[in-house]
């Protein structure tokens, strides 16, 4: 087997996937015919279809394939840590073969550490996001700039490209990858020569929030609220007053079935404006109630659903299903525990079925260890991964790139109403109050006048 395609993560060597085993010791040698067929998949987020073609997986249903009860504890730590380290070493993304939406999922599970083949004899690795921030080019990365503000700062537009597999497919996804790195807003971004700083990103997709034509604010919320409290409000292009719960207003008139990936970039961008209330204790009544139950019924209907094997039904939050298909079964279990890992409480984390989820992504990722991957469903399931390990055993790193400095043309010139992201915010809903790690960033953070 060659190369892999555009939207896949190239691997090294592919000359011993007849050895493939899967992570119980059993043989996988029947499936060796199969999976090579789907080595070039070319599913992405959108909505689920009915497996076709070579995308087929000729195994047993989960229902078929019932699992003993999932490891836990340090068990499961060396298992996870085992599978991120073997992706990240592994998978290898390309800066010549890939382009920004397959190089920036990578970025969103593997953040500053992600790293990328760059053609380049002097430097052939290098950190994705010190290459775009430092005004590296690359298919898809398609920023201009934007409006000029009366605080003096221009901002930055990201283009769309929906569909393409190349530029950025959803709203504000780019901004909202980047916010997910821990910068400031204060970090420099160079374009062209000029230097901008982040915080002039966000200005502008706050002031354009009108112009999205798909209401889909699932990717702003997060941005908005890495950077602002949820009380945050804003005069945008159309003349009107804008706030965080606008957004969420809007995101919770959409169906999640009818929505992108099962509706869990919804809930995601839900549950991390959430989070972020959370943290700056502010109380969960009036439309935030109605978060919550959306948040709680989305983690039933998830635990409901789950098949038997630890995967998540391929219909998302709709109905029972399961798929032969690889592309579905990763795309939608990856999502979902990414999603959950989220909203959880930390204690819910320790649950079996929840456990159980993570195994089942860990002995997929594992089996088909020596095939190309779709870029999609491969990182949003390592970024579940990643922010379960972080939440239940800690953060660890993964190689040593260099990172961007953070600094800007000069630091005065930022807007004065956005501060420093807050450390995560995921485990202040257990206990409605910040924690003491984030506690110096939520109280830097103010609110700007409207």
């Amino acid at each position: 087997m060659s190369c892999a395609a555009a939207d896949s993560v190239q691997l090294p060597c592919l000359q011993h996937v007849g050895k493939l085993r899967d992570s119980r010791g059993r043989g996988a040698a029947g499936l060796v015919a199969v999976l090579s067929a789907i080595a070039l998949l070319q599913a992405g987020c959108g909505a689920p279809s009915e497996p076709v073609g070579t995308n087929s997986l000729a195994i047993a249903s989960p229902a078929a394939q019932p699992r003993p009860e999932p490891i836990e504890g340090d068990e499961l730590k060396a298992r996870l840590d085992k599978t991120l380290e073997e992706v990240f070493e592994r998978r290898t993304l390309n800066l010549e073969r890939n382009a920004a939406w397959q190089i920036l999922h990578g970025v969103l599970a593997y953040r500053m550490e992600c790293l990328m083949e760059t053609g380049d004899s002097e430097s052939p690795m290098k950190p994705v996001v010190a290459h775009l921030l430092g005004g590296g080019e690359m298919r898809g990365w398609d920023v201009h700039p934007g409006v000029s503000f009366d605080n003096g700062r221009r901002g930055l537009r990201v283009a769309m490209d929906v569909g393409s597999k190349a530029g950025q497919g959803h709203p504000d996804q780019w901004f909202a990858i980047l916010a997910q790195c821990g910068l400031p807003p204060t970090q420099k971004v160079m374009l062209k020569g000029q230097e901008y700083m982040l915080a002039d990103m966000l200005q502008q997709i706050q002031f354009e929030v009108p112009r999205n034509e798909t209401a889909e604010y699932s990717w702003t919320l997060i941005g908005v609220t890495t950077y602002y409290p949820t009380t945050v409000s804003w005069q945008a292009i159309d003349g009107e007053t804008w706030s965080v719960e606008r957004l969420v207003e809007i995101e919770l008139e959409h169906e999640l079935d009818s929505s992108a990936c099962g509706g869990t970039h919804r809930l995601i961008g839900l549950a991390m404006a959430r989070n972020r209330r959370a943290v700056d204790q502010d109380p969960l009544d009036g439309i935030w109630a109605t978060v919550e139950q959306r948040l709680a019924d989305a983690v039933e209907r998830a635990k409901s659903l789950q098949n038997p094997d630890g995967s998540f039904s391929t219909h998302y939050f709709a109905r029972p299903s399961t798929s032969p298909d690889l592309a579905q079964n990763l795309g939608a279990t990856g999502h979902i525990l990414e999603y959950l890992t989220i909203a959880l409480k930390r204690e819910q984390l320790d649950e079996a079925w929840v456990r159980h989820s993570v195994e089942y992504i860990c002995d997929l990722l594992e089996r088909t260890r020596d095939l190309p991957l779709e870029c999609g469903a491969l990182y949003h399931a390592v970024h579940g991964l990643v922010l379960y390990r972080e939440r239940v055993y800690g953060p660890r790193r993964f190689g040593k790139p260099e990172t961007p400095a953070a600094t800007t043309p000069d630091a005065k010139d930022a807007p004065s109403d956005v501060k420093d992201a807050p450390a995560d915010a995921a485990d202040a809903v257990d206990r409605g109050k910040t924690p003491p790690d984030a506690a110096d960033g939520a109280d830097a953070i103010s609110e700007p006048q409207a």
